[in-house]
């Protein structure tokens, strides 16, 4: 691993499994890392009370994140579900739509988020914005591709008048892959405080205990999460 940078780095940090990777990346590389979550009306709203556990969680457990791991920040973002139609933001069954994508797609929703972290990031002194997104294992949302975060890194830099870097470590990985990044950044821990803190499932459920975490088991988003640590743990095993 490359020596850290002395740049500052803003992560969206949902208290997701994907975004808790991207933090400990984070802490990994930059002198210091603050961290931004959205209050959007999503069914999933546990995942804002997880946030505070994995970040207590992380600064108990990694000393030597503990001392880079600043501020943490919510916005408000009530606008986004009054004007959405969605599955994420009103209960209603998972489904896909006549064009493609699942109805949990949120229009709009991470270049918001990202010209509003960016805001932020500008303020507070960080150059540096870190993502989860990826379109490798992924539910097929537009705003999670490559293209769209490399025209938003342009127009964000444009924009601020000041070079704006959008990290995304989990781009091109699969889920299997993240589990075996958070094993490589900080271990078994890493891995166990994911399981038992982070919060993936878009039905909010936290009443089920399954070996890759909690969640309604059935979602999207629980079955990429389950198929990515089975196929993590299959590896292991092949390994040895």
């Amino acid at each position: 691993m490359s020596e850290p940078s002395s740049r500052h780095a803003l992560v969206l940090f949902s208290g997701g499994q994907d975004s808790t990777a991207c933090l400990a990346w984070a802490l990994s590389r930059f002198a210091r890392v603050e961290t931004l979550g959205f209050d959007y009306g999503q069914r999933h709203k546990v995942e804002l009370e997880c946030r505070q556990v994995v970040r207590r969680e992380i600064a108990a457990q990694f000393p030597q994140w503990a001392a880079k791991l600043g501020d943490d920040h919510l916005l408000d973002l009530a606008l986004l579900g009054q004007i959405s139609d969605t599955a994420l933001t009103d209960a209603r069954a998972i489904e896909l739509q006549a064009n493609g994508l699942p109805n949990t797609f949120v229009p709009g929703r991470n270049l918001l988020f990202l010209t509003f972290a960016a805001a932020l990031a500008y303020r507070r002194g960080a150059s540096v914005l870190v993502g989860g997104m990826c379109e490798t294992d992924y539910s097929g949302y537009p705003d999670c591709r490559d293209n769209t975060l490399k025209a938003m890194q342009v127009a964000l830099s444009l924009g601020l008048d000041t070079p704006m870097t959008l990290e995304t470590p989990l781009m091109f990985l699969t889920k299997a892959q993240t589990w075996e990044l958070s094993d490589q950044l900080g271990g078994e821990r890493l891995n166990e405080l994911i399981v038992e803190h982070t919060h993936t499932c878009y039905l909010g459920d936290r009443s089920q205990r399954h070996a890759w975490g909690y969640g309604c088991g059935q979602c999207p988003a629980c079955e990429l999460r389950a198929q990515g640590f089975a196929a993590w743990r299959a590896s292991l095993g092949a390994a040895t």
